[in-house]
């Protein structure tokens, strides 16, 4: 994986299973750590797990947007936002809520033909237990002002869905293409429940990466799997709306 250039992201659980100290300095560190200085993630449940997320903070320390865990920056022509779906932690996701008037600025105040969002857990997944209805009001915000791709973990495996509304239905001209790459870390499960219909690729127990182009007016996505693990890759190229 350190053959491949560019900003590092991660969706959340970054050191599992309760993101203590002891787990970031020994698990997280000697391995993803190494591209740390370009690394800028967003924090999942599990990083909440110990003392408020405070060892996920002071691993990252202004990389994590600390400390509310949400911020924004830019890439090329793309203006990227990271979200904190750990919503009874943080205050609230809701209209009503600091980090969604906090998205409202934000997004007004950047533009972009092309934006992309992150955040721990997804609106939508196949099977019974990870669907995040909390996090429908970022769909709703991040939809109203175009955006074009959003990114969630949670669930440990891998994803890939239709254009769709905040909804669930499909619209080619104006939805947001929802990823799931929860491919790191801790073994990947079996899914108890029915696919999800408005996904076009699934797969489970192959761990690896997205990799993302984000171009001027376009993007690019493909699956690459851990060298020497089972050979699993998904790609595509979509225009921004």
């Amino acid at each position: 994986m350190g053959k491949i250039g560019g900003t590092v992201f991660t969706l959340g659980d970054n050191a599992y299973p309760d993101g203590t100290r002891q787990q970031f300095r020994n698990c997280y560190d000697p391995t993803w750590g190494k591209f740390k200085k370009r690394t800028r993630p967003t924090a999942g449940n599990h990083d909440y797990k110990t003392s408020g997320a405070k060892p996920y903070f002071n691993y990252f320390r202004w990389r994590a947007g600390r400390p509310t865990g949400y911020y924004s920056y830019d890439r090329g022509s793309w203006h990227i936002v990271v979200l904190n779906s750990n919503c009874k932690e943080i205050g609230g996701c809701g209209r009503r809520s600091a980090q969604w008037r906090w998205l409202r600025t934000d997004l007004a105040h950047n533009p972009t033909k092309c934006t992309l969002a992150y955040f721990h857990d997804p609106l939508y997944a196949s099977g019974s237990e990870h669907d995040s209805p909390q996090v429908k009001p970022f769909w709703d915000k991040l939809y109203d002002q175009h955006a074009e791709v959003i990114l969630s973990g949670s669930a440990h495996r891998y994803e890939r869905f239709a254009r769709i509304t905040p909804s669930g239905e499909r619209s080619s001209a104006r939805g947001i293409r929802q990823f799931i790459v929860g491919t790191g870390g801790t073994a990947q499960g079996t899914i108890e429940g029915p696919d999800e219909p408005r996904m076009q690729a699934k797969k489970v127990g192959a761990p690896g990466v997205l990799k993302l182009k984000l171009g001027s007016g376009f993007y690019r996505w493909k699956f690459v799997p851990v060298e020497g693990r089972k050979n699993y890759t998904d790609s595509g190229r979509a225009r921004c709306h």
